[in-house]
């Protein structure tokens, strides 16, 4: 199942990089939309989930909650590096872009990817409640990353070939990480933590980078409605699968 629901993973980054070539004025309806899902099942599903699997404290503080801040963090180290190299580069050419930093950010973005499908298929060896939420947020970001990564390699000058490659790359990566989970079962606490750390890198990208870019040049009603309704959707997931 967690495969089967991968290959969902697999078409939607397929269609957002397709989408990256065509769509024009509607893509912050889709990022609001995509936003919203994922702070939904962080929030609202992912979390809980979380601190029942790995109940252990550190010093007062849920295991889960300590990963949750870790995962953000780590998101936000991995994407101030990436600025720091593009910064570095940018000094070094005329028009402030060098093709390798395209590159860079976009392989970024396939093992991000590959960690989708791994999160997949942790959640579906808790339950298939858990693992349709999570699949849910996984399939609207990869739609977000397809586009994303299309767009980041041509925009610094890399050939369309090279982003069709970078493109097909992200979209096998959620297959293989949940394939991979098929060889072994994780243990309850270690799910648990592992859940709470991609919870944390989850709520950064939709904080920081999706929502944020969903309202840069649009900062309409339509969009915010897009987020509330992605939020309430997985809401509604959760109650039905309780």
């Amino acid at each position: 199942m967690a495969v089967f629901v991968a290959l969902g993973a697999f078409l939607m980054t397929l269609a957002g990089g397709w989408t990256a070539q065509r769509v024009t004025d509607r893509r912050h309806l889709v990022l609001g939309l995509a936003g919203g899902l994922m702070l939904g099942v962080v929030g609202l599903d992912l979390l809980p989930e979380a601190l029942d699997a790995a109940g252990d404290e550190i010093f007062g503080v849920p295991a889960a909650l300590l990963l949750f801040v870790a995962g953000f963090l780590l998101a936000h180290l991995v994407e101030r590096l990436l600025a720091v190299r593009q910064a570095a580069h940018g000094a070094e050419e005329h028009n402030g872009r060098t093709p390798q930093v395209g590159l860079t950010a976009a392989a970024a973005m396939v093992g991000h990817s590959a960690m989708d499908g791994v999160a997949i298929g942790a959640a579906f060896q808790v339950g298939g409640g858990m693992g349709t939420a999570v699949a849910l947020a996984v399939i609207a970001h990869d739609f977000a990353d397809g586009f994303n990564t299309y767009t980041i390699t041509t925009l610094y000058g890399n050939a369309r070939r090279k982003a069709l490659l970078m493109l097909f790359a992200d979209a096998v990566a959620p297959v293989a990480g949940a394939a991979s989970t098929l060889l072994v079962t994780i243990p309850e606490h270690l799910l648990g933590g592992y859940l709470g750390f991609f919870g944390g890198a989850l709520v950064y990208l939709a904080a920081a980078e999706i929502l944020p870019e969903a309202h840069h040049e649009h900062p309409a009603r339509s969009t915010l409605l897009c987020t509330i309704a992605g939020a309430a959707f997985i809401w509604l997931v959760v109650g039905i699968a309780e």
